[in-house]
């Protein structure tokens, strides 16, 4: 099978709620991650053959269709096409899967594959909570989803906790990944390891909800989100605005551009799970990508699996036998945060970035999806 290769990955910072990005229009925003990645490379955008956006909110002013909206924002050429995608958390990640395997099947030669959200304006589960104040219903009233699963509630708050629950991970367990998590992002830019990747927006020019002063003393005086929960504010993804984008290209557009790749697609898995936990996915979606690819978890160098919750993490790993020191090393969306639809493909840059900076070969990026889905994706650094 042909290959697809990856020849730049950007992201923007990561603002939080309310902070540096909060303002921006989403449209703009994916823009800007869209203008530099076509500067960085070099690239001709019109020689582009489509643009795969990632966005879950999908109302508003992130509706019809993002990615065609931010590529003409752009500047760019009206002929080359644009479609947005709702994988949920996964959506860019998935996005980044579609454009390779396009590469991969022959259909195209140059993709770009990225995401946005700005959760800030437009704000986490507004896409289906509108629906009834509008007439429109809820997503999960339909008689055949009662049928199947009763009017249980369908949240990833409460699939967070039942997975602490089921796997009996206690809070100061979670409390522990979650300072570590902080602490690694302070690390990576105090270091630089950001560097390289991230474009800043105006004045916002480093990941927004770093903590590097959290204590577990801290947390522990944290309400948690449920009663009798064990699950906080602490150790849940942090609300997050931003953008990221990768350039995907074929073996003829790198030699017909004079290309450099910097990694390639090795092996994409996606898989469902349960809906009501929602978060356990990445579980068999990681096993299924390392069985694909003929790999061991000890083939792998670094993981990145989504921070949505400590608690998914900690299940993960527990299950897969992935060992922590070697996911997230430069931290996750509970200290850099979760910008839902850019949130893929800017673990997939971070994950390139720091495979080249430690001389790492395989990494594997894994995320937990709503609907209980998950994408789990192998790259190799070249």
């Amino acid at each position: 099978m042909p290959d697809a290769y990856i020849i730049d990955a950007i992201r923007t910072p990561a603002g939080r709620r309310g902070g540096g990005l909060s303002h921006v229009h989403p449209v703009d925003l994916g823009a800007v991650v869209l203008k530099n990645l076509v500067e960085r490379t070099g690239i001709d955008p019109g020689a582009v053959d489509d643009v795969i956006f990632g966005c879950v909110a999908q109302v508003g002013s992130q509706a019809w269709n993002i990615a065609r909206n931010a590529w003409l924002s752009a500047g760019f050429p009206e002929h080359v096409p644009g479609v947005t995608i709702d994988r949920q958390c996964g959506s860019s990640q998935q996005a980044a899967h579609f454009a390779a395997q396009g590469v991969q099947a022959g259909a195209y030669d140059l993709v770009v594959a990225g995401g946005v959200e700005v959760m800030s304006l437009v704000t986490l589960n507004s896409s289906g909570e509108v629906g009834p104040g509008l007439g429109f219903r809820y997503p999960f009233d339909g008689e055949g989803w009662h049928a199947r699963f009763g009017d249980q509630e369908i949240h990833q708050f409460r699939g967070g906790e039942l997975i602490a629950q089921q796997w009996d991970i206690s809070r100061s367990e979670m409390e522990e990944l979650a300072l570590a998590s902080h602490q690694r992002a302070a690390r990576a830019w105090s270091e630089g390891r950001f560097d390289s990747q991230v474009v800043p927006v105006g004045d916002c020019t480093r990941d927004e909800g770093i903590r590097a002063d959290t204590t577990l003393e801290k947390m522990a005086t944290l309400p948690p989100l449920l009663p009798d929960g064990r699950l906080t504010a602490a150790l849940s993804s942090q609300i997050a605005d931003g953008a990221s984008a990768l350039l995907i290209a074929s073996e003829d557009a790198v030699r017909r551009y004079g290309l450099t790749p910097r990694a390639r697609f090795h092996t994409m898995a996606v898989t469902g799970s349960d809906p009501v936990l929602i978060l356990t996915g990445p579980i068999p979606a990681t096993r299924m990508a390392l069985q694909k690819a003929k790999m061991t978890v000890d083939d792998i160098d670094l993981f990145e699996c989504n921070e949505a919750f400590a608690s998914v993490v900690l299940a993960w790993s527990r299950d897969t036998g992935v060992p922590l020191e070697k996911a997230n090393v430069n931290g996750g969306a509970m200290a850099l945060g979760h910008p839902l639809g850019a949130s893929g493909a800017k673990l997939m840059t971070t994950l390139l970035c720091e495979l080249e900076r430690t001389g790492g070969r395989y990494g594997l990026q894994t995320m937990c999806e709503g609907g209980g889905l998950s994408n789990a994706t192998i790259i190799e650094r070249l």
